[in-house]
């Protein structure tokens, strides 16, 4: 939920830059389909009812951005060549307005507007509050403080695994990589959730060691002898596959078909380039689409809306992304450009306005009213769009300067 289109160029590439804006549109569209997602829960439930067993906007909009994510995060890692400004830049685009998000939620708490959620009193303020700051919290079965916090659980391992791969040189195995996941997903898929390394019980010990192996896998991109590089790389890569199969509050087949959904996006940039032939990348893209579906009727009781819900929402997420790509040379229209840039905000913040809303002008839980959501999404995105001027462009720029001169 938090790549953005100026990582992956040098910023002479103007022409590139009109190029990738169809990116920018697929992850404005997507950040304003899960916040109206979230909305209908507060202003049309029944409209949500009616919908939600056809049509998920937040299973569309969530997948969207992943493979937004798996289209980009690889192909920034490899133009620049380095690990140390991937990490910079990677830091510098999250944890900023994740700061403002935290922030802002615990002023919430203070002034009696909304409670933490009440699952996680079952946890120690550290564990809960480590869990959160290595963004795995999800991967840690400890509850997330704001709903949306579950995908950064699987950016973040997604980070760890495409550095891991980068360290081995097996970055290329785009298509090989979207098998094992694809059959590790099938494999797996009789488990549920596992919780093998935490719950409640040992939740302290898995983030302590978590925690641990993330600082050192981030850290050793500023080391210089590169077998203790190599051997950091590879550790946080490890961790993301292990929480993502033993751990976490979802199953080990949803985890593993969130990564092949990602790596989806990944050998279709390869396509576009030319290292992977258009054929072999449709048809391990269709693959994809086919198991993950069929996942989903597999184990409907996991697919929020039901598996034809689920079904129609990846296959118009496929369309939507198919469809951005045939038109990528097209210029795309500047307002929809700059939804597209402050979608990290959109995407973070919608809750917490939900929050507020809920104890000003309270649930419609009687009728539909689709004014109150009109008025939620124009305040948002004015919201939004100070975040974005004020935190995440000038810590963006701020990160890309860093990694400049750490380069």
């Amino acid at each position: 939920m938090s790549t953005t289109r100026s990582e992956l160029l040098h910023p002479q590439a103007g022409r590139e830059v009109a190029r990738l804006g169809w990116l920018d549109a697929l992850r404005g569209i997507a950040a304003v389909a899960v916040a109206i997602h979230h909305s209908t829960f507060v202003y049309t439930p029944q409209a949500r009812a009616a919908v939600i067993g056809w049509f998920n906007p937040g299973v569309w909009g969530v997948m969207v951005f992943f493979l937004v994510s798996g289209y980009i995060i690889p192909a920034s890692l490899e133009r620049h060549g380095s690990v140390r400004r991937f990490w910079v830049s990677r830091l510098f685009r999250i944890y900023p307005l994740w700061i403002v998000a935290a922030v802002a939620l615990l002023l919430l708490a203070v002034v009696g507007v909304s409670q933490v959620r009440g699952e996680l009193y079952r946890f120690d303020p550290v564990t809960a509050v480590l869990a959160h700051v290595t963004m795995m919290q999800d991967l840690l079965a400890v509850p997330n403080a704001v709903n949306v916090l579950w995908t950064l659980s699987y950016e973040m391992a997604f980070y760890l695994v495409v550095v891991g791969l980068f360290a081995v040189r097996w970055h290329g195995r785009s298509v090989s990589l979207v098998a094992v996941f694809t059959v590790g997903g099938v494999v797996l898929g009789g488990l549920g959730p596992a919780l093998l390394l935490s719950g409640s019980a040992g939740a302290p010990v898995a983030v302590a060691v978590t925690t641990l192996v993330m600082v050192a896998a981030i850290g050793s991109a500023c080391v210089s002898r590169p077998a203790l590089r190599r051997a950091g790389m590879l550790a946080g890569g490890g961790l993301a596959l292990v929480l993502v199969v033993l751990n976490g509050r979802l199953s080990p087949w949803f985890g593993l078909s969130i990564l092949a959904v990602m790596f989806s996006g990944t050998v279709l940039h390869r396509a576009e380039n030319g290292t992977v032939r258009w054929r072999t990348a449709v048809l391990a893209c269709a693959g994809v689409l086919a198991v993950t579906v069929a996942q989903g009727w597999w184990h409907p009781e996991e697919v929020e809306g039901g598996p034809v819900s689920w079904t129609v929402s990846l296959v118009l997420a496929a369309v939507t992304f198919g469809a951005g790509m045939g038109l990528r040379h097209r210029r795309v229209p500047g307002w929809l450009a700059g939804l597209g840039m402050m979608s990290f905000s959109v995407y973070l913040l919608h809750p917490l306005l939900l929050k507020v809303s809920d104890a000003t002008v309270g649930r419609w839980r009687d009728y539909d009213n689709p004014a109150p959501l009109v008025v939620f999404l124009a305040i948002l995105l004015m919201v939004c769009w100070a975040t974005y001027r004020f935190v995440e462009r000038p810590m963006q720029r701020r990160g890309r300067e860093l990694a400049r001169r750490m380069s």
